[in-house]
């Protein structure tokens, strides 16, 4: 019985880590930010899902855009427009970890893409960006490549 114990916990832990988010960048669905275009974004003010017509692979994920134009500005300058801390929730960040993204729930702030878990997170985040930011800035480094 107790052998079994053990078999089980390190399976479970084995498959724990298979679907844990490691990478640095939020994926969901084999995109980052859900398949919607960062680009988008800037240049239409609202998220725009992209189409796997046009995809760029970047960081080592795929990202979706709603036109060449917008796929081909990325391709030029991804760092511009790709979402801060890899696209999970700049709130959740503040608060020390990791959280998936609702790409509805977004800001522009200082010509930066921040996302966050829902729009009730946001509305929570936008009553102190700045601090949150700030606490997220200094969070990120140490928590980007774990899960």
């Amino acid at each position: 019985m107790k052998k079994s114990v053990v078999i089980l916990s390190v399976m479970f832990f084995a498959v724990a880590n298979v679907f844990a988010q490691k990478s640095e960048i939020f994926v969901s669905s084999d995109a980052a930010i859900r398949g919607y275009d960062p680009v988008a974004y800037f240049s239409q003010g609202k998220p725009v899902k992209g189409s796997k017509e046009y995809v760029v692979s970047w960081k080592g994920v795929n990202w979706y855009f709603s036109s060449a134009a917008n796929q081909a500005a990325f391709k030029s300058t991804p760092e511009k427009f790709a979402p801060q801390y890899g696209g999970y929730c700049a709130y959740g960040l503040s608060q020390g970890h990791k959280a998936p993204v609702d790409p509805e729930a977004w800001t522009i702030l200082d010509g930066k893409l921040y996302l966050n878990y829902s729009k009730d997170v946001k509305s929570t985040w936008d009553k102190d960006r700045p601090k949150y930011i700030q606490d997220a800035n200094t969070n990120w480094p140490k928590i980007k490549d774990k899960e």
